[in-house]
């Protein structure tokens, strides 16, 4: 069976609401994503009946918030198929997921003049981080090329492997251009040369079934709020034989064993990387967003996305000044363009008032945007709540935007 897309924007009550007297069409989801009734639902319950501390309190309250907790670690673990939930740290977001790894692997792995590979189409998160271990740690920083399509090439990356390269960090979907990048050939890449893998899952985890032990990828980091979960939670998986190496990220309460003034021992896997109280709520929360994407099936929504996707493209092509901002043909639902001579931010102030939610600018990817020669783009990003008659609004919103120039 199809998914039942009518059915699916009813669970999703904001997509309902007008904006300047326009329906809404949003088609910011690369940013974040709009939540179902059952996540909202699922967060108001938790703090209207099982508030509490988690893992230090022994009532009741405190055993029920606690195993809502843990079940949403094992919930994780089975949706990327990890082989442990120890191998599942909760964090803030993407951008603590990939920190947490900078500092930890950087610290008990490298030295001056280590390096470490990313690519050109990196979000910021991916090459900050390294940024601030390189000044800290004097490790080096190699940058993998973008070919004209906006893809990148196994064999580019294997030019920059030497024996100095200690990790190789590279988004599994580009927030631009919508590459799918090749990781299983580049997690084996990496391996024949003894290299561990961190993959941004960021952009595709919500699209693209991902399986971490067939990859046999080292790392994975992702966000809540970018699969339909709330705010403020992330994911890292690790393998455990690397989180076991890399010292914590953060100290205080929880993830300790023991402490005295004179030394502190760290607790056992995953607390070790998880100081203070973690956010129960949202991760409980974003155990009902798992579920939900489970429910609907997420080869259904992989499927749906893509037929969406090549509608949108086609559509878009025709309208006259088009420039579509990375043309791969491996691609998952996002397309950046640009409109004539067009300042992205103008049409999109002018998209807002017809009611249609973009992003302009450079979606936080600014070496990209240098190595493209242009200062932003406009984005429509899709999620599976998304429609072909949205498209149609969009496409009919851009050519009353370019007449009016």
């Amino acid at each position: 069976m199809e998914l039942n897309i009518e059915q699916i924007r009813k669970d999703f009550p904001i997509l309902s609401q007008s904006v300047f007297g326009k329906p809404l069409v949003y088609l910011d989801n690369a940013a974040t994503t709009q939540k179902p009734l059952s996540v909202i639902r699922k967060i108001e319950d938790i703090y209207s009946t099982i508030n509490a501390n988690v893992h230090r309190g022994v009532h009741h309250l405190s055993q029920l918030a606690t195993e809502s907790h843990e079940e949403a670690r094992k919930t994780v673990q089975r949706y990327v198929n990890a082989a442990s939930s120890g191998e599942i740290i909760f964090t803030s977001g993407t951008t603590d997921s990939i920190n947490l790894v900078a500092s930890g692997f950087c610290r008990s792995q490298c030295k001056p003049g280590d390096e470490i590979i990313i690519t050109t189409m990196e979000h910021h998160s991916n090459i900050v981080p390294w940024q601030i271990q390189r000044d800290i740690s004097g490790i080096e920083i190699k940058v993998v090329p973008l070919r004209e399509n906006g893809e990148i090439r196994l064999e580019d990356i294997e030019e920059l492997i030497s024996s100095k390269t200690r990790l190789i960090a590279v988004a599994h979907v580009s927030n631009v251009l919508g590459t799918i990048n090749p990781i299983a050939g580049i997690i084996r890449l990496g391996h024949n040369y003894n290299i561990p893998v961190l993959i941004d899952a960021a952009q595709s985890v919500q699209h693209l079934p991902i399986d971490v032990q067939a990859l046999d990828c080292d790392f994975l980091a992702f966000s809540s709020h970018k699969m339909y979960g709330p705010t403020g939670v992330g994911i890292l998986y690790g393998k455990e034989r690397w989180l076991e190496k890399m010292p914590p990220y953060r100290g205080g309460g929880e993830m300790i064993a023991h402490v005295s003034f004179e030394k502190t021992t760290f607790n056992e896997l995953p607390y070790k990387f998880e100081a203070g109280t973690p956010d129960y709520v949202g991760s409980t929360a974003l155990g009902e967003a798992i579920r939900y994407i489970e429910n609907w099936g997420l080869e259904k929504i992989h499927r749906y996305e893509d037929r969406l996707l090549q509608y949108a493209t086609e559509q878009l092509q025709q309208i006259e000044g088009m420039q579509i901002i990375g043309t791969s043909p491996h691609k998952s639902s996002v397309i950046s363009f640009l409109v004539g001579g067009i300042h992205p931010y103008d049409m999109g102030m002018l998209l807002d008032q017809l009611g249609i939610a973009l992003r302009t600018g450079h979606h936080c990817a600014q070496p990209l945007m240098d190595a493209l020669g242009i200062e932003g783009t406009l984005r429509a990003s899709f999620a599976f709540y998304n429609t072909e008659e949205e498209v149609d609004v969009l496409v009919e919103g851009i050519q009353k935007v370019v007449k009016m120039f």
